[in-house]
């Protein structure tokens, strides 16, 4: 039985929610392993639509295990919310594993990306200001809080304080606001200890021990690869490992036991926040992606920025992932489209790149060189074999796969859980 890692191979909001259910009843454990509330997965069942920030898609699926990894960074009041919703709707979340090595995103964390991010002005990053960055800084600055420490007031005030004693000299001299105190921070900390206990576990061990038993583990990534920490457009990125290296340090499970890298993919490209991105459309062809597909943030509600399928990111997502299959999702928000461009390389001041360029302004000046494919006209949303597709969007396909360099093994054809073409099966 294999372990797959599922992850987004742009800039995020590919579908990984709905690949990651489409498995779900095939597999045993779901995990989380990167990123926190600062990103939402939308699934729709059977016409219902379940929008998730910090749980793991797998909730949904009967008898998956879902599993929040050590890699994620936890604010305790949304994961509270987000269960009682799942549960007043009628969904089972009584297994549920919360690593307790997994970083807590305490309330000076919120404010500290807030304010930081309004003093940079024009050089924001575009943050979704729930205390992301901040906590990460703090776990690798140690001085962050972990799960295990809600289970010690001594600790835990003790490390608070520690926090506390640098940022409210920040909050107070640099950002004109009020200190926050280690009393108000613990207490709320602490209001949550008895509720999570249940669910902390070493899951770490849990899932190698699953393994070794045989069980089928998916790995969930938050973000993608383009907003990765160390391989996306810095300084526009996440604050964590969101390609498939993070689904090792952020889980426990070593690099060995991992068989398959899923990257999820549009059929044309989104991205939310500040940041380059080549093949943007800033016109009415722009505006019309975004509608059709209604791209905008499910945690934010943010109107997405749109562009045409970029073959360059695709190619570079599926050398830095290791990707072994492509999901194609949103196939169908390209129909009624007579031509439609594709992004095969760039020009970077007169030179050609067919991969991605190393440097991060030439890439910010990178124009997109395009080839133009046929369009379809026919509704495709009923399709469920690759014959059924008319040729045209047959022909999109594969070459988008010759493009990009890694075989397209499902294909989005509809917002619903059924509404995909299964080309080749992800855990075989």
């Amino acid at each position: 039985m294999p372990a797959v890692v599922v992850l987004g191979a742009q800039w995020g909001d590919e579908g990984k929610g709905k690949a990651t259910d489409q498995l779900g009843s095939r597999v045993d454990y779901v995990v989380k392993f990167n990123g926190g509330n600062n990103a939402g997965h939308t699934v729709v069942i059977d016409g219902e639509k379940y929008a998730l920030h910090l749980l793991p898609s797998g909730i949904l699926s009967p008898g998956v295990t879902p599993v929040i990894g050590n890699g994620v960074v936890i604010d305790l009041a949304v994961l509270f919310t987000e269960l009682e919703a799942l549960q007043a709707r009628g969904v089972d979340t009584s297994k549920l594993l919360v690593s307790a090595n997994a970083h807590l995103i305490a309330p000076y964390n919120r404010t500290i990306d807030k304010v930081t991010e309004r003093f940079l002005g024009k050089r924001r990053i575009g943050t979704t200001g729930r205390g992301i960055g901040p906590t990460y800084a703090d776990k690798i600055s140690r001085v962050g809080v972990r799960v295990q420490d809600l289970f010690d007031e001594k600790i835990l005030a003790q490390k608070v304080e520690g926090a506390l004693d640098q940022k409210n000299h920040l909050l107070v001299k640099v950002y004109n606001r009020r200190a926050i105190t280690v009393e108000e921070t613990v207490e709320e900390l602490l209001s949550y200890a008895e509720r999570v206990r249940p669910m902390v576990a070493d899951t770490g061990l849990v899932l190698n021990d699953a393994l070794d038993a045989g069980r089928t583990v998916l790995f969930e990534a938050g973000q993608a690869t383009m907003l990765d920490v160390d391989h996306g457009t810095y300084p526009f990125v996440t604050s964590s490992s969101a390609t498939a290296g993070g689904a090792c340090t952020g889980s426990g499970v070593g690099p060995t036991r991992i068989d398959r890298v899923v990257g999820v993919i549009k059929a044309y490209t989104t991205r939310v926040g500040e940041g380059p991105f080549p093949t943007e459309l800033l016109d009415e062809q722009g505006q019309w992606l975004r509608e059709a597909g209604g791209e905008y943030g499910t945690t934010t509600g943010r109107p997405r920025r749109c562009g045409w399928y970029d073959a360059v990111i695709a190619r570079y997502a599926g050398r830095v992932n290791g990707l072994t299959d492509l999901v194609l999702t949103k196939l169908d928000t390209l129909t009624g489209l007579e031509r439609i461009p594709v992004a095969v390389a760039y020009d970077v001041d007169g030179r050609r790149h067919d991969e991605m360029p190393y440097d991060q302004s030439a890439f910010h000046h990178a124009v997109p060189v395009y080839t133009e494919l046929e369009g379809w006209s026919e509704d495709i949303s009923g399709a469920r074999t690759f014959e059924d597709l008319p040729p045209a969007a047959q022909r999109y396909v594969l070459t988008l796969e010759e493009m990009s360099g890694t075989r397209i093994s499902a294909i989005g054809v509809g917002p619903g859980r059924e509404a995909t073409i299964v080309r080749h099966d992800l855990l075989s």
